[in-house]
């Protein structure tokens, strides 16, 4: 049993982790005039840079080598690392082109994208009450796509992304700092060689705009990893009901940033259209965290048959509530 004191400072370190999520809307304007494309570059270099030295620090090297001896993994790291550089370079412009709404939409309808891959590539069966969201949050894409005048592909590119690297994330099975490690040197020499080709054309900001925009441009590692970290030290404290309840946290703060803070408009379509969603991730969490009671109830009853099944089917249940992990699947966090 882990003491009180462990689940505060798990809870502490999880809201510290989603709201960094949620805040780093704040961040990418910054950046400016950087572009995306740069700005993503930058964010692949410098968060290769900050993770190898935690990595020296803590010497954490073994799993490289291991990694290195198994193709099918590194292949999986390599599908990871082009998934992930498309959902940060769609995020990183969309909130710099002023749709931070829609991006926020992204992570909302995530963990429906979720189970609907589930039920698609690994034939997993649905309740019910998990139907009904899925088919709630249909309509509600249905109902942005009219108030749009288009599909929000967006939001659609973010989720459909992040919930590709969750699964792949899973099969790789690897820790959330060394995993970004991994993909972050896979991303490091295009990226490098981006940056080159931009200083070669005179187009590169980084040597431009003073040293205050460098170190700006520097800090993307920082802005990577750090909630990496939080979101590590939470995961071995907290329940993962608990963490599915905290994921939300992140696009709750964008959503409010892009209405409140920048202004976006919000059409009673478009709110119509959230209102789903946030319908259907209502049933979810609530059908999710009902089972997950349920079966603790059985676990609880004096019995000579329960199987070691049973566990696993309450760990699943409460995975159900967070979906793919964020950044143990994140360094996928916007």
């Amino acid at each position: 049993m882990k003491s009180r004191g462990e689940g505060h400072i798990g809870l502490l370190n999880g809201f510290a982790a989603y709201g960094m999520w949620g805040l780093v809307p704040l961040f990418w304007p910054l950046l400016k005039p950087a572009g995306a494309a740069e700005i993503l570059a930058h964010r692949m270099v410098w968060s290769l840079a900050f993770v190898a030295v935690a990595l020296v620090v803590v010497r954490r090297w073994a799993w490289a080598g291991e990694l290195l001896r198994q193709p099918r993994r590194l292949a999986l790291v390599t599908v990871a690392a082009a998934v992930i550089t498309v959902n940060w370079g769609v995020y990183i412009w969309a909130v710099n082109s002023g749709h931070v709404v829609e991006a926020s939409l992204g992570y909302f309808i995530n963990p429906l994208v979720t189970i609907a891959m589930g039920v698609l590539l690994l034939k997993e069966r649905l309740r019910r009450v998990q139907w009904a969201a899925v088919g709630v949050g249909a309509a509600a894409v249905l109902v942005l796509t009219i108030g749009y005048g288009r599909p929000p592909w967006i939001s659609l590119t973010l989720a459909f992304s992040f919930a590709t690297y969750g699964l792949v994330k899973k099969k790789v099975n690897l820790g959330g700092v060394e995993s970004l490690a991994a993909e972050t040197a896979i991303q490091f020499l295009p990226a490098l060689g981006y940056l080159l080709w931009l200083s070669s054309h005179g187009d590169l900001s980084f040597t431009a705009e003073g040293p205050g925009h460098a170190a700006l441009l520097a800090s993307t590692g920082v802005v990577t990893a750090l909630p990496l970290v939080c979101f590590g030290a939470a995961a071995i404290r907290v329940p993962l009901s608990t963490l599915g309840l905290l994921q939300y946290l992140a696009p709750v703060f964008q959503f409010l940033l892009g209405v409140l803070y920048f202004g976006e408009a919000m059409p009673p379509e478009r709110w119509a259209g959230f209102a789903l969603v946030w319908l259907a991730l209502t049933l979810l969490t609530w059908d999710a965290l009902r089972t997950a009671r349920t079966l603790r109830r059985e676990i609880a009853r004096p019995s000579t048959t329960m199987a070691t099944g049973t566990v696993s089917a309450v760990r699943k249940a409460e995975s159900l509530a967070s979906g793919p992990e964020p950044l143990d699947s994140p360094a996928a966090k916007p």
